[in-house]
């Protein structure tokens, strides 16, 4: 919140706006609902549906666990502290304060996580069982809620160095904003969103070099059919005056001429294409990064001369839903991104720039959005990611048919 040290020891700052404050309690216990129940059938969901039992969205439920919990403990924290609660009690106070930050730290760090195993699942997928095998993937939780746990929690194991005058809990004036700012913010939020950052953007940027590589290569086989076409009907007429005298080569020839057609279809269409990485080549047909991306994917799924009949062929529609599923979960990232900064921004400017002031109204809201960000990632599961989508729609139709019956 916005106080100084001897605001904070005198009264309640901005206690003379009940309005404000009335409003922004009633909205934290609105958001607060929300998220515990969107991330609760986020994870009732992944128990229901076993297709849903992935690598990727355990860390999305631990992601979940922590918007619960968010909505269970940490807001209902940020409303005692919004009414200086409780009062007389640093350690206690540091405790209630320490939470948000505990579940923020896990949540950044589970999103790295799925960066990361999105990483290995679209660039090296050779990998893939090895590298998030399930007790890897147990493992890496465990280290998420560890760390997050950890860095949460720094204020608490040097409390007896905080200001133990303030009579009121108030954020900023019992945690200490440099730790706020320089390692909170700085080492434990920033560093991993710009390694989260690279690594989407180098899955993008791979796929998009390499749906320029395809279009190439697309060109040069409609301009090799063109020319096939050309030559063999020239065949066909020198054939109908000379006679049928080689049968056998001829039958040979139109093997060959059949087999590179058929090549040239499929590297058209966009089957068998490939990603080079540094470590592995990926057959894959890329579904985003661009809308060209897309609709090579897209294009690739409806021209297929053998839906489903070829190894090439499954290889290119898996690596498109990690594709697409990649994306998603980039959307999930931006948009903590976009929640999170304000506040951050605003602690920036209250350490280094103490003479300036930020109104009250500003610093709720900032805090709101930040609050908002548990609640609107299940919206996004539900709107970005087909299977999430089909089991929530499941469990809802599920529950109508259960209705009607106890009636």
């Amino acid at each position: 919140m916005n106080g100084t040290s001897s605001s904070c020891t005198a009264e309640m700052p901005y206690g003379y706006q009940p309005s404000v404050k009335g409003f922004y309690i009633a909205t934290e216990l609105i958001i607060a609902v929300l998220a515990i129940i969107g991330n609760f059938l986020v994870c009732l969901a992944v128990t229901r549906n076993k297709k849903l039992r992935t690598v990727t969205n355990y860390f999305l439920v631990s992601l979940a666990v922590a918007d619960i919990l968010v909505g269970l403990v940490a807001i209902p924290c940020a409303v005692l502290t919004d009414l200086g609660q409780p009062r007389h009690d640093l350690p206690l106070c540091l405790v209630v304060l320490s939470i948000l930050m505990v579940l923020t730290q896990s949540s950044i760090l589970s999103m790295l996580a799925v960066a990361v195993e999105r990483y290995v699942a679209v660039l090296l997928p050779f990998q893939y069982q090895r590298v998030m095998s399930s007790t890897n993937a147990r493992l890496a939780l465990l280290v998420t809620w560890g760390l997050g746990a950890i860095s949460g929690s720094v204020p608490l194991m040097d409390w007896q160095r905080q200001p133990a005058d303030s009579n009121y809990c108030i954020f900023t004036c019992v945690v200490d904003m440099n730790y706020i700012v320089y390692f909170n913010f700085f080492c434990c939020l920033l560093i991993p969103l710009v390694a989260m950052c690279i690594i989407y953007g180098h899955i993008f940027l791979t796929v998009r070099r390499q749906v320029r590589r395809i279009a190439v290569t697309r060109g040069t086989a409609v301009v090799r059919r063109a020319s096939g076409s050309g030559s063999v009907t020239e065949d066909a007429g020198s054939s109908a005056v000379a006679g049928t005298t080689v049968g056998g080569a001829d039958t040979g020839t139109e093997k060959e001429n059949r087999h590179s057609r058929k090549a040239g279809e499929e590297v058209e269409s966009g089957i068998g294409s490939l990603i080079d990485t540094e470590t592995t080549t990926v057959f894959t047909n890329p579904g985003l990064s661009t809308a060209s991306a897309g609709s090579t994917c897209s294009r690739s799924a409806s021209t297929d001369p053998h839906p489903g009949g070829s190894n090439e062929s499954t290889s290119n529609s898996r690596t498109c839903q990690e594709l697409r599923k990649a994306m998603s979960l980039f959307l999930v990232l931006f948009l903590f991104i976009v929640c999170w900064m304000p506040i951050q921004v605003i602690n920036c400017v209250l350490l280094l720039c103490p003479q300036c002031k930020v109104p009250m109204s500003l610093t709720l809201g900032a805090i709101l959005f930040s609050h908002a960000n548990s609640a609107l990632n299940p919206i996004l599961y539900a709107y970005r990611m087909r299977s999430f989508r089909h089991t929530l729609i499941g469990m809802w139709r599920g529950l109508w048919r259960i209705g009607p019956k106890h009636q």
